[in-house]
């Protein structure tokens, strides 16, 4: 199985940048040790319409487009569910036995997401009930799937 981060918008360059990156570089080297065949990182352009339910449709479309039939596509969303990163690590762990050829984490735009996308998902998944930048979202998410792969390796970056 794959694990993807698509994100809408672009990180510049900077210290947010080089951190995302770390974790995915980090995600990666361990991934086959778990099972995994790799891990990504997909940044799709902000949608150029004017109104935000334009923008929103636009940046659907574009972010499905990478998104492989019979993955399990999961949304990051302020309004989503909270659950412990050992769970979201066992989820990984049963998508990746049961043959799911992806896991998709997805970052929406400014606008958020279009509706369609959130009923193609499987699940919104939120980090608490604050609303976090995106930059740092983004890191948080690099940093989940990361902590998740260690948890399924049994190793000791993650303690309770």
């Amino acid at each position: 199985m794959r694990v993807a981060l698509i994100a809408i918008g672009r990180l510049k360059a900077g210290p947010e940048r080089e951190l995302c990156a770390r974790y995915m570089e980090r995600a990666a080297a361990s991934a086959r040790g778990v099972g995994l065949t790799g891990v990504e990182l997909r940044e799709i352009e902000e949608g150029r319409a004017r109104r935000p339910e334009d923008r929103k449709v636009e940046e659907a479309r574009a972010l499905m487009a990478f998104v492989p039939p019979g993955a399990r596509l999961i949304l990051l969303d302020e309004r989503g569910k909270s659950i412990p990163s050992e769970t979201f690590a066992a989820d990984m762990g049963r998508e990746r036995d049961a043959g799911t050829p992806a896991l998709v984490l997805a970052l929406g735009g400014p606008d958020g997401f279009d509706p369609s996308l959130r009923a193609q998902a499987a699940q919104v998944l939120a980090f608490g009930a604050m609303t976090w930048p995106h930059q740092l979202a983004r890191i948080m998410a690099a940093e989940q799937i990361y902590r998740a792969i260690t948890i399924l390796a049994g190793h000791p970056y993650h303690r309770v």
